[in-house]
């Protein structure tokens, strides 16, 4: 064996769980939070969070080696990334997604060696139980949490489509597949002149709503209720899926994409945001990744390349399409009818 070999990264990788595990607890426990308003020590944060004095110091000095926290003398502060994502009260917080990552994914993934082997999925669905969104939709605060999620994970690109897409050739607009509505509420605040709403399941129309209403933007952004795989997509001159195809295998991908160009006039754009892989498939970590998660909750998702979107918006008859860099690991897919 060279002596130039060395074995760091590979142990690093495998004890990433631990520094994930870490920061999903701080999230649920509040830290960033608890830390929003002024530093504090170590002291002050077992009694403000209950932790045990056994462990306390570990795990405050853990979040620091991690970059998540910083240390001052005996003094803990959040760093300005934590301090704007994982502030519970700021509003470009994340951790929505993090919250849910914490309560069902983490568990779930413990058996991804059994979904490799096998293909089928390793939630619910495993033991018999429902799919991943009867789940979600079976329970308001769980939903609720699902939404939040989806606010977090899609905040970076939603404003980057705020800002990057070409907006002034266009006046409505609707998100398919809105939840809570962190992509119509961004565009919304970065385009006056644009109206139109967000589409999904009915027992989203209040999460919607409310959230709308709450960053002031209520009056033209409106929650329109059905199923898109059941009913027509809503019409507008811009159409949207985000982290919506990457759930369904490629033929309900290919429906979806076809009835958006269906709802499209001639000239209307579609965006399909996701992390998309990139086209060599080695770079977009995060991509590869969530495609993995897909096997994990779905029974036929999985996601896919820039190239590969645009190779199915050209089948189902789009007539233009480009691939537009976001915001970290995502990107949108355009296609022009």
């Amino acid at each position: 064996m060279s002596e130039d070999l060395n074995p760091a990264n590979i142990l690093q990788i495998a004890g990433l769980f631990t520094a994930s595990k870490t920061l999903l607890s701080a999230v649920e426990l509040g830290v960033f939070t608890a830390l929003a308003s002024a530093p504090a020590d170590r002291a002050a944060l077992e009694k403000k969070l209950g932790l045990h004095s056994r462990s306390s110091a570990d795990f405050l000095d853990g979040l620091v080696s991690l970059g998540l926290l910083a240390r001052n003398g005996s003094l803990y502060s959040n760093t300005p990334e934590t301090a704007a994502f994982l502030d519970r009260k700021s509003p470009s917080y994340i951790g929505g997604f993090l919250e849910m990552a914490n309560a069902r994914l983490y568990p779930f993934w413990s058996t991804l060696t059994d979904g490799l082997k096998t293909g089928q999925p390793q939630n619910e669905m495993l033991h018999g139980g429902p799919d991943l969104f009867t789940v979600l939709y079976s329970d308001s605060a769980r939903l609720e949490q699902f939404a939040r999620a989806m606010t977090g994970i899609s905040m970076g690109a939603a404003r980057a489509i705020a800002q990057k897409f070409p907006w002034d050739r266009y006046e409505t607009f609707i998100d398919v597949g809105c939840a809570q509505g962190c992509v119509p509420v961004q565009v919304a605040l970065a385009q006056p002149h644009i109206r139109g709403g967000g589409f999904d399941l009915p027992e989203l129309a209040p999460i919607f709503d409310e959230y709308a209403a709450a960053n002031g933007v209520g009056d033209r952004m409106k929650f329109y209720a059905g199923n898109f795989f059941e009913e027509p997509m809503p019409r507008a001159d811009v159409l949207a899926m985000g982290r919506i195809l990457h759930d369904w295998d490629l033929e309900q991908k290919k429906v979806l994409l076809k009835k958006a160009l269906e709802a499209l006039p001639d000239g209307g754009a579609l965006i399909v945001y996701e992390s998309l892989i990139d086209d060599d498939r080695r770079a977009n970590i995060f991509g590869l990744m969530m495609s993995l998660n897909m096997l994990i909750e779905t029974r036929g998702g999985f996601d896919f390349t820039g190239a590969d979107c645009m190779k199915w918006m050209k089948e189902v008859g789009f007539r233009e399409t480009w691939v537009t860099a976001l915001s970290g690991p995502d990107s949108m897919a355009v296609g022009i009818k």
